[in-house]
């Protein structure tokens, strides 16, 4: 009897977990229910609205757009979604290679700053204006036949200036300027017999030979365009 008893208990206690449960979800149920419903009210006002403004724009383009246009444009869109999904792959990681080379660009970009800063701190901007500067009023010096003549000098002024870049003409120069600048800073005797005794020397003689060689070209060059 106490078996029965406590097995009838049993059923019991079960059948009212099950009740509950059903109750439990009976009121899950309404509550859906009705947020749906308040959902549906509350979307069909906007709903409305969208509809309407896409009946008013579909009639201002009805006389350009088709039916089979958009049907053509779909069954399109269909074929190619395999091409459009590489493509948003592709974007993809683009987008992901720009996150990758962001700090990157902006450590070159800050390198970039600091190297311009540095040569306007030295002067290289100011002489580039400066040489605009110089360039301008250059140009506007000049005119048509000056450009002309400059053209027709410009071979000849090169091939000078390469003459005069040469190692060995360089170094010519360059020691002729330190000797003369020495010995001008020294005595000079230019009485007779000082210049005499000078030509005593050597070099003295090698140097007038030299000199007197070149005049005499320059001067048969000049009688030639005479």
């Amino acid at each position: 009897m106490e078996a029965a008893l406590a097995e009838l208990h049993q059923k019991v206690d079960a059948l009212a977990r099950e009740v509950a449960y059903l109750s439990e979800q009976a009121r899950l149920a309404e509550r859906q229910r009705q947020d749906r419903a308040e959902l549906t009210r509350d979307l069909t006002p906007i709903a409305n609205h969208a509809f309407r403004l896409a009946m008013e724009q579909l009639e201002e383009i009805q006389d350009y757009v088709d039916l089979s246009d958009l049907l053509r444009l779909f069954k399109r869109l269909l074929r190619n979604g395999r091409n459009l999904e590489r493509m948003l792959d592709q974007l993809e990681s683009l987008v992901d290679l720009a996150d990758t080379l962001g700090p990157l660009a902006d450590e070159v970009f800050a390198k970039a700053v600091d190297a311009l800063a540095e040569l306007e701190r030295k002067g290289y901007f100011a002489l580039a204006r400066g040489g605009m500067q110089a360039a301008d009023r250059l140009v506007a010096s000049l005119n048509e036949q000056d450009m002309h003549r400059l053209g027709e000098t410009a071979e000849p002024a090169l091939a000078l200036i390469r003459d005069l870049a040469r190692p060995e003409v360089l170094e010519f120069v360059h020691g002729a300027l330190l000797t003369a600048e020495q010995e001008v800073k020294g005595p000079v005797d230019a009485s007779l017999m000082g210049l005499l005794r000078q030509m005593g020397d050597p070099d003295v003689r090698r140097g007038l030979a030299l000199t007197l060689r070149v005049l005499r070209a320059i001067g048969a060059q000049a009688a030639s365009r005479n």
